[in-house]
This record gives structure tokens, C-alpha cells and sequence, in this order.
């Protein structure tokens, strides 16, 4: 009994589980918060062996009957990732996954992510903006989403400039970033260079914020960096993505297209987008700038992406200012009604 008094509440939890089984702990898991989750895991993968008296005293602390020989043989990190897959949250269970082997080897800045954004924002918000960029690059793109909300509008786009610069970030400057933050949050971080941050992290993270913000940011970014500005838009929505629109939505943006721009920005598109375009216009118009298509010679390729980038920004400054909504973006997955 005295061995058990000894554990902590994650340990015994271990040890419970275990015994009951992977199926038994895989409910159970869906039923915890992912800290717990994770707390538990780890103490798994520590185990290989269940002492007798040890899972007898456990399953009697938690007024558990079992028989009196109890032995368990198993792997404990088998039994965990096996007890984590056996859920029906198949994304949750892929991070659990990540973010519990990474644990074996040393923590992530996991602490920031288990905290209310409002809280996190307030633990930042006095860092210079550089660590704060690192720290929220280092998170998943919904909770960065959130934790960038709690900030002001002024901040949320240079954080976003500042994340798109991020590569490979040196061992050296994340212990920097644990010193700073070590008391508050106690941060433990991989050894290894790690890819936090960059374009394709801002893109997710702004396709995860309401509609509007992301343009309020993307403009930020804009007064700092036109191309890194440009290159983020490319990734959120490409031309291509119109042909998501409905019929009424691509003639509004379509009216704020002019003739000879929209005929250079269809010289690569595709046959439905084209389809999709001259549906929207006059039949006049679709002959014309048709003819004018098979008579256009070579053209670059950097200025047929001028103008469908122009022709993208049209339609998200449509979608911000409200005349239509631009399927599968932002809004956290709103459903269209």
C-alpha cells in the first residue's frame, strides 16, 4: 500500500487502465481532457510490468474488485498508442499520438496549449513580438487563431509578417525562449532544429480565423511585405478556387473585372473555370474574349498570375465587405444556410 501512496494520480491512473484493458481505455480517453490524456500515457510508457500488490492496492483505491493474481506483461507504449487510436476522434487521436511521443524525448511548448487563449494573449503580450511570433508558431493553427484574437488588430498582422519569415529555429534561440518563460509556463522544448513556422503556418492559421479578420491581418502584412503578402493570398485562395463560387456570387465579382484582364488571367485556367466564367457572362462576351484567347500569342506566366491574383483580390474584398461568401473558408467551418 505504501508503494502506491508514492504514485501520482497520472501513475495510478496508468496502472488502472492497464489493467482494465485497451477498449476499456480508449473510452475512458475520450472521456478525459487532452492534458489528462497525455499525463497518463507517458506514466504507460514507462511500464512493462505491473507488480501484483501494487495493481492490488491501485484497483482498491479506486474500489475496484479484481482477482488476487493480478500480473501484467505488456508494452507500455503499444498499450497507449493502441488505447489513444482506439477513439473515434481520428484527428485527436493523431495529435495525442505526436504529441505524446514527443514527450519521450523532450516537451514542446504543450503548457501554452492547454491554457485559455485569453490567458496565453495576456502572458505575451508584453514579449517583444518576435517571441511571440516563435511561441504561437509553435502551436496548432486553431489555437494560435485564438490566442491571435485576444490581441490587438495593431499586433495580429506584424505577428503574422513575423511568422512567415520563421524557418528552422536553433536549439540556442528556443532556450532563450524557455529562460524567459520558464517560471510561468515551464517550457521544455526538442533539442533539435525544429520548422515552426513560415508561410504555409500563417495560411492555416488564418484559414481558421472569422472572415474578415484574416484581411484585416493580410493588409497589415501588406504595409510591411507586398510579395510575402501576395504569396500568402496564393496559398489562402487561388484563382482556380472561383469555381466554387455560385453563379451569383462570380457575377459579382466578374462585374469588377475588366474585359482584357480577365481574358489574360484564363490563359491557363482550366476548361471548368473557363466554363464556369463565360456562364456568368454575355454570350457576346465569352465569343469575344474566346477569340481573343486562340489569337493571343505567348504571353509570361508571372503576368497571367498578375491578373488572376487581381482577380482574387477582387473576390475577397467582396467576401469581406459582404456581397458573398466564398465556400470553405474561414469562419471555423461554418455551414452556408
Amino acid at each position: 500500500m505504501k508503494a502506491a501512496e508514492r504514485l501520482s494520480g497520472a501513475q495510478k491512473a496508468a496502472i488502472l487502465l492497464l489493467c482494465l484493458g485497451e477498449e476499456a481505455a480508449a473510452h475512458i480517453f475520450e472521456t478525459l481532457e487532452d492534458s489528462e490524456v497525455r499525463d497518463i500515457s507517458r506514466c504507460m510508457m514507462d511500464i512493462e510490468h505491473v507488480d501484483p500488490e501494487l495493481a492490488r492496492a491501485v484497483l482498491e483505491e479506486y474500489k475496484e474488485s479484481k482477482s488476487n493474481d493480478l500480473r501484467v506483461y505488456i508494452k507500455g507504449d503499444v498499450f497507449a498508442r493502441n488505447a489513444i487510436l482506439g477513439g473515434e476522434n481520428h484527428d485527436r487521436a493523431e495529435y495525442l499520438i505526436d504529441q505524446v511521443t514527443a514527450g519521450i524525448e523532450g516537451r514542446p511548448l504543450e503548457t501554452i496549449s492547454k491554457m485559455h487563449p485569453r490567458m496565453v494573449a495576456s502572458l505575451l503580450e508584453n514579449e517583444h513580438p518576435q517571441t511571440v511570433a516563435l511561441i504561437l508558431s509553435t502551436q496548432r493553427e486553431d489555437h494560435a487563431s485564438r490566442v491571435l484574437m485576444e490581441l490587438s488588430e495593431d499586433l495580429r498582422g506584424e505577428l503574422m509578417y513575423r511568422i512567415a519569415k520563421i524557418e528552422n529555429v536553433s536549439p540556442e534561440v528556443i532556450s532563450r525562449i524557455e529562460d524567459a518563460l520558464q517560471r510561468e509556463i515551464g517550457v521544455v522544448v526538442n533539442q533539435d532544429k525544429k520548422q515552426v513556422g513560415g508561410v504555409d503556418k500563417v495560411v492555416e492559421i488564418l484559414g481558421r480565423m472569422e472572415k474578415g479578420a484574416d484581411q484585416l491581418i493580410l493588409t497589415g502584412i501588406e504595409a510591411a511585405d507586398v510579395d510575402l503578402a501576395e504569396e500568402i493570398r496564393r496559398r489562402m485562395f487561388t484563382f482556380e478556387d472561383l469555381l466554387a463560387l455560385d453563379g451569383r456570387s462570380m457575377q459579382a465579382v466578374l462585374r469588377e473585372v475588366s474585359t482584357d484582364c480577365l481574358t489574360l488571367a484564363l490563359k491557363t485556367a482550366s476548361d471548368e473555370l473557363k466554363s464556369k466564367v463565360f456562364s456568368n457572362i454575355s454570350q457576346r462576351a465569352a465569343d469575344m474574349i474566346e477569340d481573343d484567347l486562340e489569337a493571343m500569342g505567348p504571353r509570361k506566366l508571372s503576368e497571367v498570375e498578375v491578373m488572376q491574383m487581381e482577380i482574387v483580390k477582387v473576390a475577397l474584398k467582396l467576401e469581406e465587405d459582404g456581397a458573398l461568401v466564398i465556400p470553405g473558408r474561414g469562419g471555423g467551418g461554418d455551414e452556408l444556410v
